[in-house]
């Protein structure tokens, strides 16, 4: 990885020491008026606010692409036929997200391929280290994974164009993959309560994978680094970062709950 320019390091510092002020239950509200009041047509006219948000797509199409290929592959995994075909139903729903992904990509301009590229790396090895040993790993592997990135997404997306932040909300509507998971897992504990320990551990490293991948990303792509500290779009403070990260930790904590695991 090349070295971090000065506004990628200072957002990574602001990712790794969260910010502990009190209020961490919700987003700032952009500015009346700024990029959130603003149409594709009139933000795009920045030229840096067009290459972040081709960025965002690019990366957010990638994720969509590998979680369809993971749920494909877990499908194997199932224990019966009911969870096979839920599986392949959810797998299909997140193909469909990437096709609406690479859709707008091509209608601003931009080649999907092109904007997926710079991301596809950090992702394979994302899942290279996360590679789960059996049916509940799995699980636990989309539930954490997928949930940190959609709240990423979504704080991102208050700060976006109209039509970028309908679209990116679009495609992070829930697939039913959460209470699909949170059932099967919480009934595998409850058989065996011996499963809680390791699936907790399991997830505390996936936490730490998927942030660390987070960073690598923002490190490398300057127009998101930008972007995110307020240089284009109605971007994030370094202050705001790390609440935002303290958010996306809380709620990731609150999800370990509901699945039955201590995060």
């Amino acid at each position: 990885m090349r070295s971090a320019t000065p506004v990628a390091a200072a957002i990574v510092r602001a990712m790794e020491t969260p910010d502990t002020a009190a209020d961490r239950t919700a987003p700032d509200t952009p500015e009346a008026g700024g990029i959130a009041a603003q149409d594709w047509a009139q933000a795009s006219a920045d030229p840096r606010y067009r290459a972040a948000v081709v960025d965002l797509l690019g990366v957010l199409a990638c994720g969509e692409l590998a979680a369809f290929e993971r749920l494909a592959e877990d499908a194997k995994l199932a224990p019966g036929l009911d969870d096979k075909a839920a599986l392949a139903r959810m797998a299909a729903a997140e193909f469909h997200h990437f096709e609406q992904l690479s859709e707008r990509l091509t209608a601003i301009d931009a080649d999907p391929t092109a904007a997926m590229e710079p991301f596809a790396a950090a992702l394979e090895d994302f899942h290279r280290l996360t590679a789960p040993s059996d049916w509940l790993e799995g699980l636990v592997k989309a539930y954490v994974g997928d949930s940190i990135a959609a709240d990423f997404y979504r704080e991102v997306a208050t700060r976006l164009d109209s039509d970028t932040r309908s679209l990116m909300l679009r495609v992070l509507d829930d697939t039913g993959y959460a209470e699909f998971a949170v059932g099967r897992v919480r009934a595998a504990i409850e058989a065996d309560p011996r499963v809680s320990g390791r699936l907790a551990l399991w997830a505390r490293r996936l936490m730490g994978e998927a942030l660390s991948q987070a960073q690598r990303v923002v490190a490398d792509r300057d127009a998101l680094s930008t972007m995110l500290v307020g240089g284009v779009a109605d971007g994030f403070d370094l202050a705001e970062i790390g609440r935002m990260f303290s958010r996306i930790t809380e709620s990731h904590t609150k999800r370990m709950a509901a699945i039955g695991l201590a995060a």
